[in-house]
């Protein structure tokens, strides 16, 4: 890719880019939210149109009008979103847009039964092709995604935040497939803010920063700490945490049951409590119960039996409005599907849930002055990059809306914050910023639930560690307590022999 720019109106998302892929390596682009990384892939796969610059396949120059001229030069892209038919078969999913025929009319189940039977042992990606997609956990529908790419017999493939949604086994398997493509000769290009995940897989590196080509280095020639650096040109200051008193229950979960309508209890008589001035961090592999758990004390699922309470008043089964008025915010673990509409602009998404404010409204009418005022200060304070208030939502980076989500929520200045994957997707300076901004909340002596899926985040911030398995509390622990082995064997469904405790 050649001096590739784009500019969307006063905006350089990309300026004069350059960037090269041998046969067979992988290639890691990285750099902070909003430097134009996913920009340019989806230029290089045809999803947009670069304002300037060219492309070179094996030399030859190229134009992609749309993925299908990508996909026709043999270029695949895993997205950060999945784009799978969730009610179809794992068969269906990957053989979709080029299906064997029977007749050259009726399509062929057993043929693509078949087909996905020996992409898995090629590629020694296993996966029951008749296994519905809907009910497989997300790191199999990633490699659905995978397997998809690699049946359009991709050379080229390119990964979008992989691991975002990963529980840390599957992310171990995902780099595993990519170590084990690139030595089948296919060019692996990731886009990941995980730099050990870049230390662990990659050959070369390329760092990007405000729409611009920064560098690029060998992996062997580099560490995490230039590769930060580089990123967000600043050193970044692990905190510490410091041990601090609790001054009484915020938070108080008893005896919780969920039940799915089939018989099964997605929350089997969870009990937790969060005290005022602690994070509690809640680990877990997903499909244990982690977003049920969020939607019940947000008001967004009605639970079959137990009791919420917050700050000693019962919340079970009160709307979402009576539980925020009641001192909950909560930072959603999808951004897009809870945590903002990708349509409204950034005015209507930093005040949501913020809009009965006195300043921001009254008798009915709003404040649209102060409303900007107010948009403008959470934009600068937590570094969102924009290019105007009346922008989209979704048309900022992942990690930008991220963090405006983030901004907004905190400075609800609630009792308790439900911080659901605050850091996903976001850069290593964003991470560092919303890691000091929950810390701040909890020495002012409020209550954090930390649920995450990054370990490493959970053992770093939390001062008491729940793990969830099938909708239970498997086992708790403090920061003094708590190691990776012990989280990990009891989030895996085992049991702690007398010598793991000691662990």
């Amino acid at each position: 890719m050649k001096h590739i720019t784009k500019v969307y109106g006063n905006l350089y998302a990309n300026d004069d880019v350059h960037l090269s892929l041998n046969q067979g390596e992988i290639l890691a682009v990285i750099g902070e939210n909003g430097a134009g990384k996913s920009t340019l892939m989806k230029i290089l796969y045809g999803l947009e149109q670069p304002t300037e610059g060219e492309i070179y396949i094996n030399g030859q120059l190229q134009r992609f009008r749309s993925p299908h001229d990508a996909m026709a030069k043999k270029i695949g892209m895993v997205q950060q979103h999945f784009m799978l038919f969730k009610t179809c078969t794992v068969a269906e999913n990957i053989v979709y847009g080029s299906e064997p025929r029977k007749k050259k009319i009726f399509f062929d189940r057993e043929k693509a039964v078949k087909i996905t039977e020996e992409l898995c042992e090629k590629y020694g990606l296993y996966i029951d092709p008749r296994r519905i997609v809907g009910d497989c956990p997300v790191g199999l529908q990633q490699r659905v995604e995978i397997l998809k790419v690699l049946y359009q017999n991709a050379d080229i493939i390119i990964f979008d935040e992989p691991s975002a949604v990963l529980t840390p086994q599957e992310v171990h398997e995902l780099l595993n497939t990519m170590k084990k493509l690139a030595g089948m000769g296919k060019s692996i290009i990731i886009i990941t803010h995980k730099l050990h995940e870049v230390m662990e897989v990659a050959d070369r590196v390329m760092v990007m920063r405000q729409g611009k080509y920064v560098t690029e280095m060998n992996k062997k020639d580099t560490n995490i700490e230039e590769m930060s650096y580089l990123m967000v040109g600043r050193r970044i200051v692990t905190t510490k945490v410091e041990p601090q008193e609790t001054t009484g229950v915020v938070l108080d979960i008893d005896n919780l049951v969920l039940n799915s309508g089939e018989g099964k209890n997605i929350l089997d008589g969870f009990n937790m409590h969060v005290d005022a001035g602690e994070i509690v961090g809640v680990a877990g592999v997903s499909g244990n119960g982690q977003p049920e758990l969020i939607q019940c004390i947000t008001g967004l699922m009605k639970p079959t039996s137990g009791r919420i309470s917050l700050a000693g008043e019962d919340i079970t089964g009160k709307t979402v409005g009576e539980i925020r008025e009641a001192g909950c915010a909560c930072i959603p673990e999808d951004r897009y599907l809870w945590g903002c509409a990708t349509q409204a602009t950034l005015v209507e998404t930093a005040v949501m849930a913020h809009q009965y404010k006195p300043e921001l409204s009254r008798r009915g009418l709003i404040n649209v002055r102060n409303m900007q005022k107010f948009t403008n200060k959470l934009l600068n304070d937590y570094d969102v990059r924009h290019s105007g208030l009346s922008q989209k939502a979704g048309e900022l980076s992942g990690g930008n809306i991220q963090k405006l989500i983030v901004a907004r929520e905190i400075e609800q200045n609630s009792t308790l914050l439900i911080a659901a994957e605050p850091t996903r997707g976001v850069d290593i300076g964003a991470m560092e910023f919303i890691h000091n901004r929950l810390l701040e909340k909890r020495k002012k002596g409020d209550a954090v639930l930390l649920i995450s899926s990054e370990l490493t985040e959970i053992m770093s911030l939390s001062d008491r560690i729940y793990v969830i398995y099938n909708g239970k509390a498997a086992g708790e622990f403090t920061r003094a307590e708590a190691t990776e082995e012990k989280l990990g064997i009891l989030m895996m469904g085992g049991t702690l022999n007398e010598e793991s405790k000691n662990v």
